[in-house]
């Protein structure tokens, strides 16, 4: 099966990150994409992120009904700060039959020479690109990418956080059932 990993602090999941889930899958030769909640991103601090298991669990409730989305915590069982090379490692190694390409955005690829070992995520795995505004895709380390013309939306986790700890609704910036959870474990209030 080729599957795509979308990785994230998806802090929280929403709208924006569920379009290009979806429209990654039904676009492009992708049989699943699963959407690899990161406990600790080393480019981010962690005091900033919700618990990696109501994380999990938001993208649980987002993505019930789709048959084609899966949400995986194979990062928990890694050493952190989690390095997607570990993670690769990990999955070929566990799923030896699968084959698993990456999902990122146009500003992550910018910086995808600064990732650990970034020559044999390049030399292994294929990159499925959406454009971000403002980060124009120069390919300069000859990665095999295929760009998906993904609907995008400016929203952000920061700003929904922002949004949360300022009462203002979060009403069709994530699905309802995200919205009933964040709302009911007051989550990004304090």
């Amino acid at each position: 099966m080729h599957i795509g990993l979308y990785f994230g602090s998806f802090n929280p999941v929403h709208i924006g990150h569920l379009i290009i889930a979806s429209y990654a899958r039904h676009t492009t030769d992708l049989e699943q994409v699963w959407l690899v909640v990161s406990p600790q991103n080393p480019f981010k601090q962690s005091r900033t992120l919700l618990n990696e298991y109501d994380r999990l669990h938001l993208i649980h409730t987002a993505i019930e009904d789709d048959p084609f989305l899966r949400v995986s915590d194979v990062e928990f069982k890694l050493p952190k700060p989690s390095y997607t090379i570990h993670t690769l490692a990990y999955l070929k190694e566990k799923y030896p039959l699968h084959t698993f390409s990456i999902i990122m955005g146009s500003d992550g690829f910018k910086n995808l020479g600064s990732w650990k070992n970034y020559q044999l995520i390049i030399a292994n795995h294929k990159i499925y690109l959406y454009i971000r505004n403002g980060f124009a895709v120069e390919n300069k380390l000859n990665a095999d990418i295929t760009i998906i013309e993904a609907p995008l939306l400016e929203i952000s986790s920061t700003q929904i956080r922002k949004m949360v700890k300022n009462n203002i609704p979060i009403t069709y910036m994530v699905p309802k059932t995200v919205q009933k959870e964040i709302e009911e474990n007051r989550y990004y209030k304090d």
